[in-house]
């Protein structure tokens, strides 16, 4: 049976650093989680002067994973714990911060010096509780790496995470957790299935798609209900998406600042932390 939409959330602009801001549609006003889903930010498409000096400064992170889809560009990430990467259009990268680290993030080098358009999409997945003071780890995968699901003309829809489709995406996450990203073409028609009981979320990055014959267009995050499996997607224009789903951690959610915990007292905690250097330093 088909899945119906409870939510659909617009994108907000929030300043994220003093040069920074991106669409937020998830936590929002009118829904807060999707635990594990804890934030979407989206980075719009932007031009990087020749030049340029953006990067967002070290600063730390605990308890989940930061997971960065880069639509457009190339990206830059130095954290820490020995991990310094960078991945391009259409890769992923996947860090679980664990106990906690430091690490910057932006445009490469050869973006700031040259310029170019940047375009990412990151979420933040929790973890349960049991793994929240795991050591950190660091994932990626290239676009040629993700597997096509769902294969047919003008669909191009690649699973970063999870089993689906009878085949399983590279990068491993401690609960189920399926991730796809990729592009429709106008009037081409795909049918997604999730396992009932799984938070299911779709956000449409580009273009306008017909959902369950609901119009929704771009930047808006369509949250359903966890009853049912059956999701029929239509494209009214050139579209782009990133479909979630994941079994839900029943544990409490407090997140504040760059942390995500259990309890009030443990993101203080981890404020405190960072205060007092307990994080470390990191030259970038």
């Amino acid at each position: 049976m088909k899945k119906l939409i409870k939510h659909v959330l617009a994108g907000r602009e929030k300043k994220i650093t003093e040069e920074e801001t991106v669409l937020q549609p998830l936590p929002h006003k009118d829904f807060r989680f999707a635990n594990p889903f804890i934030v979407l930010h989206h980075l719009l498409p932007e031009y990087i002067k020749p030049g340029s000096a953006l990067r967002i400064h070290p600063h730390p992170h605990r308890g989940f994973a930061p997971v960065t889809f880069q639509l457009q560009g190339e990206g830059y990430h130095k954290d820490n714990v020995g991990h310094n990467e960078i991945i391009k259009a259409g890769d992923v990268q996947w860090m679980f911060a664990g106990k906690g680290l430091l690490h910057s993030e932006g445009p490469t080098k050869h973006i700031l010096d040259n310029g170019g358009t940047q375009e990412l999409i990151q979420l933040w997945i929790n973890v349960p509780k049991a793994h929240k003071w795991d050591a950190p780890r660091y994932q990626s995968a290239r676009k040629e790496q993700l597997p096509g699901v769902l294969e047919q003309e003008g669909v191009n829809l690649r699973l970063a995470s999870g089993k689906y489709d009878e085949k399983a995406g590279p990068l491993q996450s401690y609960t189920p957790v399926i991730s796809i990203i990729g592009e429709i073409e106008k009037g081409r028609r795909v049918q997604l299935t999730a396992s009932p009981g799984y938070w299911t979320l779709l956000y449409v990055s580009r273009g306008r798609i017909n959902v369950n014959h609901d119009s929704i267009g771009e930047h808006n995050l369509i949250v359903f209900e966890k009853e049912h499996e059956e999701i029929l997607v239509c494209a009214e224009e050139e579209t782009q998406i990133l479909f979630l789903s994941a079994d839900p951690i029943d544990e409490p959610v407090a997140a504040k600042d760059n942390f995500v915990m259990n309890t009030p007292e443990e993101t203080e905690q981890a404020i405190a932390d960072y205060k007092n250097g307990i994080f470390g330093r990191l030259e970038f």
